[in-house]
């Protein structure tokens, strides 16, 4: 007996350039992801950068310690039931809300909006890694999407930004479309505006 045939397919991955997201323009929070994500892609696929993951690697750890201190307290509670738990379960409900803080002081200061960690490799492997910062704000009700980009030098250690308030009308078609274009523009512009600056 022979085996079936199947028509052969081929599996085609289209790029955010060749299909751009399509949102609702009313919609803030989701312009925003639309235009953070572009600007992601620019700079991974244009600049051959590599994304890093520190930043959202350390927000994971502080939410997995704070949910670790609740999944004890529960198993502790369920094998030694309360009042015999007080003790336990005192400790844990304090160490949760201390990380919950420390988690909002890393969001507020640390990450400070930043979306995309991309590294320039140097060639050699000599140098440390040159890290770019894209990092964006848009405010509820608001139509200005804040732009920075920042390099700090690998070699240097020294850090410049440029910024940019962008217009998210000039972004969308009127069916919610991304015009990637107009992003790639303005993303290149900015990139260039930090290499030029002085450190």
């Amino acid at each position: 007996m022979c085996p079936p045939k199947f028509p052969n397919r081929t599996i085609s991955f289209q790029t955010m350039e060749e299909n751009p997201p399509k949102v609702n323009k009313w919609d803030g929070n989701a312009l925003k992801n639309a235009l953070d994500d572009a600007v992601k892609d620019v700079l991974l696929s244009r600049f051959s950068y590599v994304e890093s993951h520190r930043l959202l690697d350390g927000r994971l750890l502080i939410s997995s310690i704070a949910v670790g201190f609740s999944l004890f307290a529960l198993l502790w509670d369920w094998l030694y039931p309360f009042p015999q738990s007080r003790m336990v379960m005192c400790v844990c409900v304090v160490a949760y809300f201390i990380m919950m803080g420390v988690l909002t002081w890393y969001t507020t200061y640390l990450e400070r909006g930043i979306f995309c960690t991309a590294l320039n490799k140097d060639v050699a492997g000599i140098d440390p890694d040159d890290v770019w910062n894209a990092s964006s704000s848009l405010k509820r009700f608001d139509n200005k999407y804040h732009l920075c980009l920042s390099q700090k030098t690998g070699k240097t250690g020294r850090a410049k930004e440029a910024r940019t308030v962008l217009t998210v009308e000039n972004f969308f078609d009127e069916t919610g479309r991304l015009l990637y274009g107009s992003v790639v523009k303005e993303v290149l512009r900015l990139h260039a505006d930090v290499e030029h600056k002085k450190n």
